[in-house]
């Protein structure tokens, strides 16, 4: 499948795009003019794009996209709605028009109900509007809701659903491994999953 990566350069993302390439899928990294492709694979077709000005191309002859984008933890409020939460609604309908049959979000754990108290309510709330937005959709979703994320290769070893510690740790490695298994895999469709790594 040729499948659009948003957030292909950051740690998951580059991890994301190995995997899918590893599986004979064919990925396309968004990536900006300023981005350090470096560790992106050679077989990786690589298109520009801002998410904070997406063309309507963008996704074009994709069959899947996978959101995998993040501000960062250091960004200001305002920029963590423009990437976060208006970047991934404003892909989401380019999707719809596109004819992408399904659409990955990688979430955030929280996202469900973000707390207001929380030092990442902004982020969580940004998350949770997309997150919203993408299951009132006209296409199909999975959406994957990690904990707290660590710079680990996959170990192979995870827990999905109601029964993750939420103050547990999620391999990066582990959640692209995860986010693939998403845009493959049917049983995904319509699914919102929290996720951990267990040792």
């Amino acid at each position: 499948m040729k499948i659009l990566v948003a957030g292909a350069t950051g740690n998951t993302g580059t991890r994301l795009v190995q995997e899918l390439c590893n599986r004979g899928h064919e990925p396309v990294a968004l990536v900006r003019s300023s981005s350090d492709t470096s560790q992106l694979p050679e077989a990786a077709e690589q298109r520009l794009g801002d998410l904070t000005d997406l063309d309507d191309s963008v996704a074009h002859d994709c069959e899947v996209v996978i959101f995998a984008a993040g501000s960062g933890g250091d960004t200001d409020a305002e920029m963590t709605d423009k990437v976060d939460r208006d970047g991934a609604i404003r892909l989401i309908e380019i999707a719809e028009k596109s004819d992408v049959r399904r659409f990955v979000m990688l979430s955030s754990v929280g996202a469900e109900n973000p707390d207001p108290d929380s030092e990442l309510a902004h982020y969580l709330e940004a998350k949770h509007a997309a997150d919203e937005r993408l299951k009132s959709s006209s296409i199909e979703y999975a959406i994957l809701r990690p904990v707290a994320l660590t710079d680990d290769d996959a170990t192979g070893s995870v827990r999905l659903g109601d029964d993750v510690d939420p103050q547990g740790k999620a391999a990066r490695g582990d959640v692209a491994v995860v986010l693939a298994n998403a845009a493959e895999d049917d049983a995904w469709n319509g699914k919102v999953s929290l996720m951990e790594t267990i040792s």
